[in-house]
């Protein structure tokens, strides 16, 4: 039987790796606090913060969770973002063996909600 998909971020947290689900948590809480009036939706199989553009995303993989702004969003912080990896998309992979980064991703989601508009080609392709 066909599991069924997450249609809200709790139900996609607790469908993600068991080890992954405490730094999923705490990623939602951060986003959740910087952009509370934020619409919580999943689009693409992954949880989105829309207010009312795409502001900020995440993802939860086998070993990591990717945390998604924008590359504009990222920008400022590249020298904090340099032990990290960054994918060619622009994602932040962020460990699960690892400690949440929480005041880096904090900072980063509130220059994003501050900085909406700019670096929104990240979205471009995808419609709500």
């Amino acid at each position: 039987m066909a599991s069924k998909r997450p249609t809200t971020i709790a139900e996609y947290i607790q469908a993600a790796p068991r080890e992954g689900q405490p730094h999923l948590r705490r990623l939602y809480a951060i986003l959740k606090s910087v952009a509370p009036k934020a619409e919580e939706v999943i689009k693409w199989g992954n949880p989105f913060f829309v207010e009312p553009r795409f502001l900020f995303a995440f993802s939860a993989h086998k070993a990591h969770c990717n945390f998604m702004a924008t590359p504009a969003a990222l920008e400022p912080f590249r020298k904090e973002l340099e032990k990290f990896k960054i994918t060619d998309a622009g994602l932040l992979q962020l460990p699960y063996n690892q400690p949440l980064p929480e005041d880096l991703i904090r900072k980063i989601a509130q220059y994003r909600l501050r900085n909406m508009g700019e670096g929104d080609d990240f979205w471009a392709g995808m419609k709500q």
